[in-house]
């Protein structure tokens, strides 16, 4: 860690004398020396967060002195308390902080309260600034609140002139904050999280504490637990990982020869297996780069944590600032960050051109989360919704030039976390068991849906039940049925566990409902979930989970269509993970699991790009030697005309579980109709083997 901190060693000094500034005017403020805010209704909000600030200020020099190294477990708990306590969801204190723009504006009203909620709460940044010795970042919050703090003395104050310096922060100092969001991308020298994992004793939990991160009880009980596994066991677990990041290459012909870095995302509390796997990936030639879920909103999008994190201390806090940039979010704005985001890519095109792609392991138990929607939180309008996808579009763009999508692979894989359960050692070996299915079974099995799936011109999903999927799906016509097919039979590899065959079906003349009864997609949760379709694109969608249609239809819009007026169909699948149903019936576990799992467990759709987004020209073959053909669809067959058009940046799976399927049948040029599933069971002949996990129900 010492020669992490060297790296900024420069910056720091030449910020030092501002630092030093900031900090004598709070002093000020908090000595009561400065009398400019007697009788100002503001007063409150003013000395809380200067006190929060000295509170950074003692945590910045708690970390340089080494006391995260030095002190005991218990100093380090009252730490991660006294930093996070206002957020935590479990203490109450969220409801009377400033950090809820619920209170704020109940105590500043609502013009300043979601304004000065924002400050503060990108203030809250600076614990991971201070931690990560980027006093850089950190100096400039503090500039930022002086700033407002001054204009708050004046007379006169509007909101117009908080909005502009709020608005001019953020564009003056957006090169720094996506240059270095870049930068620790693509860098294995800004190896901060690296450097615990590898030079910690993860035996001793304090380790935990040099994230800067909330910690709660997830990460302390999942690194007691693997601590209690043998290394042979951790090991196996991180080859599983490891070994399907290897295999994707080689299925895509990729030679990962050629690269040098591979960015590692994971869960805090599962160091002991992301140790080993660093190993492993140094055994192939690359190098790990670890970079955190972003920090500044100005890198978020929504509520989403690409990066290493840990269990956050409130998903209601992260849900009502979810969409914060529309203070600021203009044409302007979103020109400069495109620029930025280019310049940040060309001045690390080297860097990129090594990156192997994401090693991603994700985790699921935690209870599901039903968001309220709150006075004060910031929401995008029409035209901000609009500039929001464009940024989107047009930065994947950048991303997609220097590092394109078919020289690159990824894997996911998935674990459970201790809140899961009293049974969580029990929940946890069954997924082991599920990660590590046998591939070759499933590969034989699957090829026999395949080859039916082949004949049909299209497939018809009917729900059974409550459940009104009705949902009409058509498929790519076959040129070479002897050499060519429209699914990949996929197994354990970058998408693990084993168990689904997959398409991009054609959007002309697919329509119909899908429904789900229960869905938790991107850690927030759906009930009845309905979404109509017509020509393969979105054109109703609804559920339960608010009292008024215009909120559960913003709610999907926001958070499954990312603001865009309609999307595609994606994907068309159909799980073959029975095992992993069975089981997760069997814990009760069923809409705690995560996409990755929960999609092999049933048929499901994509909306969005298809799996082969930018990819579409790379040759893919099933194991039977057939070409994989089926990778476009009338949107991605766009992308040499109207590119704009033809890519959406999102790709969201949803599953309709077995118990809810009345049927799939596959329906053939002259009529014939040929069942896959019925009544939730398996039916075509040569599928056996996929039922009998159902006997041990």
């Amino acid at each position: 860690m010492v020669k992490y901190k060297e790296l900024f060693k420069e910056n720091n000094e030449d910020v030092d004398e501002r630092y030093i500034l900031m900090m004598e005017r709070i002093d000020s403020l908090l000595d009561g020396e400065d009398a400019s805010l007697s009788g100002n209704k503001y007063k409150d909000y003013f000395i809380k967060t200067a006190q929060f600030i000295k509170r950074l200020d003692e945590w910045k020099r708690f970390v340089y002195n080494g006391g995260l190294e030095k002190e005991d477990l218990e100093v380090l708990k009252n730490w991660n308390v006294k930093l996070y306590e206002d957020i935590i969801e479990e203490t109450g204190a969220y409801g009377t902080s400033y950090a809820n723009p619920s209170y704020a504006v109940e105590k500043l009203g609502e013009e300043f309260g979601p304004l000065l909620s924002f400050i503060y709460t990108e203030l809250r940044g600076g614990i991971i600034y201070a931690v990560e010795f980027r006093y850089t970042e950190l100096t400039v919050l503090l500039e930022l609140f002086v700033e407002v703090l001054c204009l708050f003395e004046e007379e006169d104050y509007s909101v117009k002139e908080l909005k502009d310096i709020i608005y001019y922060f953020v564009n003056d100092y957006a090169e720094m904050m996506i240059d270095y969001r870049v930068r620790e991308m693509l860098d294995p020298d800004l190896s901060f999280a690296t450097d615990i994992i590898m030079e910690s004793d993860l035996s001793d939990i304090r380790y935990l504490y040099k994230f800067g991160e909330y910690i709660s009880d997830n990460e302390i009980s999942l690194a007691r637990f693997l601590n209690a596994m043998s290394q042979d066991e951790i090991d196996s677990m991180a080859y599983t990982y490891t070994h399907g990041y290897e295999e994707g290459f080689k299925i895509a012909g990729i030679d990962l020869s050629k690269k040098k870095t591979v960015n590692i995302r994971y869960f805090i509390g599962q160091e002991r297996m992301i140790r080993a796997a660093i190993k492993q990936f140094e055994a192939m030639g690359l190098r790990p780069v670890i970079y955190r879920a972003p920090v500044a909103r100005i890198n978020r999008r929504l509520t989403l944590r690409p990066g290493y994190a840990g269990t956050t201390a409130n998903k209601q806090y992260d849900y009502d600032h979810r969409m914060d940039e529309a203070i600021y979010l203009n044409k302007a704005f979103v020109e400069r960050k495109i620029s930025v985001t280019k310049n940040a890519y060309e001045s690390r095109k080297n860097l990129a051109k090594v990156y192997a792609g994401p090693a991603v392991i994700e985790v699921f138990g935690e209870k599901p989360f039903e968001p309220v929607n709150k006075k004060g939180c910031y929401r995008l309008h029409d035209k901000q919704q609009k500039l929001s996808v464009y940024s989107t579009t047009e930065c994947s763009k950048i991303v997609n030039e220097y590092i394109p999508q078919s020289e690159y692979s990824f894997t996911i894989i998935a674990y459970p976390l201790p809140e899961i359960g009293d049974n969580f050692d029990e929940i946890f070996q069954a997924i082991v068991k599920i990660n590590t299915l046998n591939n070759d079974d499933y590969k034989k099995v699957q090829q026999i849906i395949i080859d039916e799936l082949d004949n049909a011109v299209k497939v018809h999903v009917l729900g059974r039940g409550e459940n009104c999927t009705d949902m009409m799906v058509m498929m790519h016509e076959l040129n070479a049925p002897d050499k060519e097919t429209n699914f990949e039979n996929c197994t354990a590899d970058v998408n693990i566990p084993v168990g689904e065959v997959f398409t991009s079906p054609k959007l002309t003349g697919t329509f119909g409902v899908l429904n789900v009864s229960e869905v938790y997609l991107n850690e927030l949760k759906y009930k009845n979930l309905k979404i109509t379709f017509e020509d393969g694109m979105v054109k109703e969608y609804t559920c339960d989970n608010f009292e008024t249609e215009e909120e559960n239809r913003a709610y999907i819009k926001e958070n499954v269509l990312y603001n865009r007026d309609t999307l595609p169909i994606g994907e068309f699948a159909i799980g073959t993970n029975t095992t992993a149903y069975v089981l997760a019936n069997k814990f009760n576990i069923v809409s705690l699991l995560p996409i990755l799992i929960a999609e092999k467990m049933g048929p499901h759709f994509a909306v969005g790009d298809t799996c082969y987004c930018r990819g579409e020209e790379l040759k893919l073959y099933n194991p039977d030697g057939k070409e994989i053909v089926a990778k476009d669809n009338e949107c991605s067959l766009l992308r040499d005309t109207d590119p704009d058009n033809a890519y959406f940046d999102c790709h969201t799976d949803i599953t309709i579980p077995y118990d809810e399927i009345g049927s799939i049948t596959s329906i053939h040029a002259d009529g014939t109709e040929v069942d896959i599933i019925r009544n939730g069971r398996f039916v075509l002949k040569g599928c056996e083997m996929l039922n009998e996990p159902f006997a041990t129900k």
